[in-house]
């Protein structure tokens, strides 16, 4: 039996988070990612009461970090700057109680993949130095990117797991985007950890990879729930325009599979 966590990418501001959180609970879902698309918008002390209801609610928190970051930028000022607003994810997280900080990992520019590849890793082992050295229980995912002039192939985040112990994020979108088709054998493969945490939703893309998110279709989920692997727990995060709708629709279709 596939064991499935559903919910949305968002929370919303601090003053509705309990609310939020509790009518996630109404709806049946039981996982949900805090969005810090540009900003860590909470503090410690809201932190902790808002992790402390998610437990209650068995709720199961992530954390997207800050969109705007790239762990191979040519500039080290940058590369640093990346790196402290994670490691901010990572303590908020820890107030939390969140499992993961989800976060993209950076952009190839001039490099290539190898050399982009080594500058990442390193980055990821930093970042993974300093959660250690705080003794906070949470771990960081890179997540696999929908365009292709983007790190984050599922072969590029795969390796990165078997090499540095980070944790990872398949967005199935994205690698829909990236690949234009979806190999669930090969990503079963690459990823034979028992917990998954995925993103999905619908997608919109060309021949360079994503453009924009969709509202998921029914047929869509179908597709993805039936190709899941078995005896796996897996969170997934729905960010399509209509989240909450969209994640509410996986898990009915989910309980009638």
């Amino acid at each position: 039996m596939i064991k499935i966590r559903f919910g949305p990418a968002g929370l919303g501001p601090v003053k509705e988070a309990i609310k939020n959180l509790e009518n996630y609970h109404k709806l049946g879902l039981r996982a949900c990612e805090i969005a810090f698309t540009y900003q860590v918008y909470i503090g410690e002390k809201d932190a902790e009461i808002i992790g402390k209801k998610a437990k209650e609610l068995d709720i199961e928190l992530s954390i997207h970090a800050p969109y705007y970051v790239n762990l191979n930028s040519i500039e080290k000022q940058k590369r640093e700057a990346t790196k402290n607003r994670i490691i901010d994810c990572c303590r908020i997280g820890n107030a939390l109680k969140a499992g993961l900080v989800v976060f993209h990992p950076g952009y190839y520019g001039k490099k290539s993949k190898e050399e982009s590849y080594e500058i990442i890793k390193k980055g990821i082992i930093e970042i993974k130095d300093e959660i250690r050295k705080n003794k906070w229980d949470i771990n960081i995912a890179p997540e696999t990117m929908g365009k292709i002039n983007v790190f984050g192939s599922i072969d590029e985040i795969s390796r990165l797991v078997k090499e540095t112990d980070c944790s990872f994020c398949i967005d199935f979108a994205h690698v829909l985007a990236r690949e234009k088709k979806v190999d669930f054998e090969k990503i079963n493969k690459l990823f034979p950890q028992k917990k998954w945490h995925v993103h999905f939703s619908g997608i919109i893309y060309n021949e360079k990879g994503e453009r924009n998110h969709r509202k998921t279709k029914i047929e869509e989920w179908k597709e993805l729930l039936k190709n899941l692997p078995k005896e796996k727990d897996i969170t997934i995060i729905n960010e399509s325009p209509n989240m909450v709708e969209d994640s509410v629709e996986g898990l009915k279709i989910y309980e009638r599979l």
